[in-house]
C-alpha cells in the first residue's frame, strides 16, 4: 500500500495560485512600507539558542524549535541535565529578538533612527490547529531609535495604509498603554510586579473567559475580594475615549500621550481599549492591535518595547514595532483583474528534437513575455482550457518539420 506523502505537520506546500496570492500580498505590503520610508533587512533563521531564551519571547520560548549541537556523542545525550544543554542554536520564533541581536551588531553602520522592515518566515512548535501553523510568515516594521510618539505615528499610519492598499476596509486599530494597565490594577491594590503580570495574564483572556471568567481568576491569583469587579470589566470593555477621561484610575500621563496619538492620525479609526494587554511582557508603553468587525482574531499587533535591545547593547534604545498577520490577511485578499499577459505555449509533438524546441522557445522569447512548451496530449481540450486557466492566451502547435519562428501559427486559447 502506497504511503501517503504530506508536508511536515504544521507546515504547508503552495501551489502555483496560491504561491502568486502571497507573492501579490507581499508586494504590495512591501510598496507601500517602502514609500513609507522604511528599509528592509534580511536576518538568518537560526540564532544562539542563549539569545531566544533569554526571557524576551515570553511563552514563545518555549515554542523554539532547537538544534542539536554538533559532534554529540551517546553519553552526552544520556547525561545532558536538561534538552536545551544539547543545544546551541534555534529557529527564530519571531522577528522581534533577530531584530534587536541585529542592530546592536550593526548600530554603527545604521542611522541614528532606524526604519526597518522585515518579512520572513518563523518557526513555532505549535499545536497545529486551524489557522495556527509551525511555520509562517510574519511582515514587520520597527522604528529604533525615536524615543517620541513620532515612532508609533509613522508605524500605524503606515499599517493602516498597507491595509487599505490590500483592500481590507473596516479595521479598528486598538490602542492602550502599558501605563494604563499598571494604573488600573493599582486601582485594583494589584501593585506587586510579580502578581501584576499575572494579572495582566487573565485580563488578556477577556475575549475567551468573559467578565466574569476574568473576575473570578483574578480574585483566585489576588487572593482579595475585589468587591464590584464584574460590572467594572464590563464598563472597561465598552469604554471609549470620552467616557474613560478623568476616571479615578487612569494614569493621566499616559492617556494624555494616547490623546494625542489619537489626535495625530485622522482618518485611522483608532479605538481606545483599556482592556487590550497583548501578551508580550517585553511591551514598555503604547500597545496596539488591529482588529476587524468580521473575524474574531487580531490582523496584526505590537507596541513600544524600549528595554529589549539594552539587553544585548548594554544601553537602552528606544524601540517600537507593528507586525501584520500576513497568514490571515492573505486570505482575505482577491487577486486584481488584470489584462491577459502575452504568454502564449508551444505545444509540441513527442518526436521533435530537443535541441530544435530550445531554439524555437529562444526565438519566441524575443517576441512574447511569457512561453512555456507543453508536450500533446490525447486530450488538447482539457490540456488547452488548464493552459488558458493559468493566464496563457494563446498556443501554436509544433511539429517535427517546425523549424522557426515564422512557421508558428498562434490561436487564441480562450
Amino acid at each position: 500500500m502506497a504511503t501517503t506523502v504530506t508536508a511536515p505537520r504544521g507546515m504547508r506546500d503552495f501551489l502555483p495560485a496560491d504561491k502568486a496570492r502571497r507573492e501579490h500580498v507581499l508586494g504590495v505590503i512591501r510598496s507601500v512600507y517602502a514609500r513609507h520610508g522604511f528599509d528592509e533587512i534580511e536576518t538568518p533563521v537560526v540564532e544562539d539558542a542563549s539569545r531566544l531564551h533569554s526571557g524576551l519571547g515570553g511563552d514563545n520560548e518555549k515554542l523554539a524549535f532547537a538544534v542539536m549541537k554538533r559532534g554529540l556523542t551517546t553519553e552526552d545525550l544520556r547525561t545532558a541535565p536538561a534538552p536545551l544543554d544539547l543545544a546551541d542554536l534555534g529557529l527564530r520564533f519571531d522577528l522581534t529578538v533577530p531584530l534587536a541581536r541585529f542592530y546592536a551588531s550593526h548600530r554603527a553602520e545604521l542611522p541614528s533612527v532606524f526604519r526597518s522592515v522585515q518579512i520572513a518566515p518563523v518557526w513555532r512548535a505549535e499545536r497545529p490547529q486551524k489557522g495556527r501553523y509551525r511555520q509562517f510568515v510574519q511582515c514587520d516594521i520597527d522604528i529604533l531609535g525615536e524615543p517620541g510618539q513620532l515612532a508609533e505615528i509613522e508605524l500605524i499610519r503606515a499599517t493602516a495604509d498597507a491595509l487599505d492598499a490590500l483592500g481590507i476596509a473596516g479595521t479598528t486599530i486598538r490602542i492602550n498603554d502599558r501605563r494604563v494597565l499598571l494604573a488600573l490594577l493599582a486601582s485594583w491594590g494589584i501593585t506587586d510586579p510579580a502578581a501584576a503580570d499575572r494579572a495582566l495574564i487573565t485580563i488578556d483572556k477577556l475575549d475567551k473567559i468573559g467578565p466574569d471568567g476574568v473576575a473570578a481568576e483574578l480574585r483566585t491569583t489576588t487572593g482579595a475580594a475585589l468587591p464590584g469587579l464584574e460590572g467594572t470589566i464590563r464598563s472597561l470593555e465598552s469604554a471609549d475615549w470620552e467616557s474613560v477621561a478623568g476616571a479615578a484610575w487612569l494614569d493621566p500621563e499616559a492617556f494624555a500621550d494616547l490623546e494625542r496619538l489619537h489626535a495625530a492620525l485622522p482618518g485611522v479609526d483608532l479605538r481606545f481599549d483599556p482592556t487590550l494587554v497583548r501578551g508580550m511582557g517585553y511591551y514598555t508603553g503604547t500597545i496596539f492591535e488591529v482588529a476587524h468587525p468580521d473575524f474574531g482574531y487580531s490582523l496584526g499587533g505590537g507596541g513600544r518595547y524600549d528595554g529589549m535591545i539594552g539587553r544585548f547593547l548594554g544601553q537602552d534604545v528606544p524601540a517600537v514595532g507593528f507586525s501584520l498577520g500576513f497568514e490571515r490577511l492573505v486570505d482575505l485578499v482577491a487577486l486584481p483583474e488584470v489584462a491577459a499577459a502575452d504568454a502564449v505555449v508551444l505545444v509540441h509533438d513527442r518526436d521533435v528534437d530537443p535541441a530544435r524546441l530550445a531554439d524555437l522557445k529562444a526565438q519566441t522569447l524575443g517576441r512574447h513575455q511569457r512561453v512555456r512548451l507543453e508536450r500533446r496530449t490525447k486530450n488538447m481540450k482539457n490540456l488547452l482550457a488548464g493552459l488558458a486557466e493559468q493566464g496563457f492566451t494563446a498556443f501554436a502547435a509544433v511539429g517535427a518539420d517546425t523549424s522557426s519562428v515564422e512557421d508558428l501559427e498562434f490561436r487564441p486559447l480562450a
